[in-house]
């Protein structure tokens, strides 16, 4: 039977199509073909595959994010002068932190030189240390507040109060994606949500379709890892027609509400959703891999979650992100030798099979790896129980590696007990920048105009750091 496309309900307006209509029924007969233009210039899919301002050294990237604040002085940041002055006063009075603090804490971790370029790494990472002439470590990086929401908003967003889009959000809409059968933007994170939730991978006003998609991967059944991904009721035929059913309706229901972008979202995760059917089931199935394989990254969470990264990042996955858990689990104020040790054991095996994993397919020299979490630790013990360290966004370390990162290279320094950035300060905006000029863009032009504003992922800062650049 054919659809009628017309009705009693179309022969009334809502009161904002009225005023559209009439009173401000001139200025939109003005703008009608400057929108018309823009309507033509848009991509059908949003995904598609798009070329960035200049030529890239990186086409994707993984972002290892240590959610919490893992200590740069017990990992890749080593401060002699802390084993001096242990369980005493530090000889400083620009000492300022967030919680109550008390001396000198020195690592309980040593640290050794690795590689031709000799750079200093704990024994919690020894076995990512031998990739470290391929590494490029930061250790003069600069954050604005010591709490955990507005620097996780940031490092992910951009700015640490307003809704802005994700940095996953902001790559994948510059450069789409090159499988349009899985999202260009995925976040792993395994059990449950981390700080803020959502907020981490959001589009914000950017269009849906480049928002992170969430994927649990405590769970190993890919049934559980990705909800409603077969059904058992429909073959794929039978849902095609069903969804372009709906998607007919949808469409003429996103017309007579001006192409409103949150309905837009809606249509493009339905025909996401179903193409994901064929490929996603496939892609987060690490038993496809070879035994000897999957032991070498490991049977733990993050073994398998770096195992299906490289998966997604040969299925043309454009970002993925990588959680350490749900919470915050670097974030050790007391007790941070053993919860350190205990999170580092697995990451640290796991990161070492990934890069060389990437080396031996050949993907590493195209995917940036980026490290660290949203700040770093004091030098100083907490109290009361003086066994952890307090949040310090004055300067902590990061690491990235890949897609034309000069690798064996130390960049910027903290003060000699490991408290600030003195030297060649990095702040996040800077990352942010650098990490865009690798994809090819520069971070001033990659801009979205909403609200009669241009934005962008720097907003109006950031500097590349050329310094960390082969």
């Amino acid at each position: 039977m054919p659809m009628v496309h017309s009705s009693i309900a179309d022969l009334f307006l809502t009161r904002r199509q009225l005023l559209q209509r009439c009173g401000m029924g001139f200025g939109m007969l003005g703008l009608a073909s400057l929108f018309q233009d823009e309507a033509k210039a848009a991509p059908v899919n949003p995904l598609a595959p798009r070329q960035p301002h200049f030529r890239p050294r990186a086409r994707q990237v993984v972002h290892l994010f240590m959610n919490g604040g893992p200590s740069h002085v017990d990992t890749f940041d080593p401060k002699p002068q802390l084993d001096k002055y242990h369980g005493r006063p530090l000889p400083t009075a620009n000492l300022r932190t967030e919680r109550r603090t008390g001396a000198a804490m020195r690592s309980p971790f040593a640290f050794r030189r690795y590689g031709q370029s000799g750079i200093p790494v704990s024994e919690l990472f020894h076995k990512t240390a031998a990739q470290i002439d391929d590494m490029c470590v930061i250790r003069s990086m600069a954050a604005e507040v010591p709490n955990h929401e507005p620097s996780l908003m940031l490092m992910n967003c951009g700015d640490g109060r307003l809704p802005r889009p994700s940095m996953g959000a902001w790559i994948t809409y510059g450069l789409g994606s090159e499988n349009q059968n899985l999202p260009g933007f995925i976040a792993m994170c395994p059990g449950g949500f981390p700080i803020v939730a959502t907020q981490n991978w959001r589009s914000a006003f950017l269009p849906g379709a480049f928002q992170g998609t969430y994927v649990n991967t405590q769970h190993t059944a890919v049934e559980q890892l990705i909800e409603n991904i077969r059904n058992g009721q429909q073959s794929l035929a039978e849902q095609r027609r069903q969804l372009d059913l709906v998607r007919q309706l949808n469409e003429r229901h996103l017309q007579q509400r001006q192409q409103d972008a949150q309905l837009e979202a809606r249509l493009q995760s339905f025909e996401l959703a179903y193409r994901m059917q064929s490929e996603a089931a496939d892609a987060f199935d690490v038993d496809r891999e070879p035994l000897p394989l999957r032991k070498k990254y490991g049977s733990h969470v993050h073994g398998r979650q770096l195992l299906i990264t490289r998966r997604l990042l040969e299925r043309g996955v454009r970002f993925v992100q990588v959680w350490s858990g749900a919470g915050q689990p670097w974030d050790n104020h007391d007790g941070l030798e053993a919860q350190h040790r205990e999170l580092a054991r697995t990451w640290d095996q796991a990161i070492a099979a990934f890069l060389e994993d990437l080396k031996l397919r050949g993907l590493f020299e195209t995917t940036l790896v980026i490290w660290g979490g949203e700040f770093g630790r004091t030098p100083v013990a907490e109290l009361p129980q003086l066994s952890g360290r307090d949040h310090n966004h004055y300067g902590f370390s990061m690491w990235l590696a890949g897609g034309g990162v000069r690798g064996g290279h130390v960049h910027g320094a903290t003060d000699e007990f490991g408290f600030a950035a003195v030297e060649d300060r990095v702040h996040v905006h800077d990352l942010h920048a650098t990490i865009l000029h690798l994809l090819g863009f520069d971070h001033e032009r990659l801009t979205y105009r909403y609200a009669g504003r241009d934005f962008r992922l720097t907003d109006v800062h950031g500097q590349v750091v050329r310094e960390v650049l082969v």
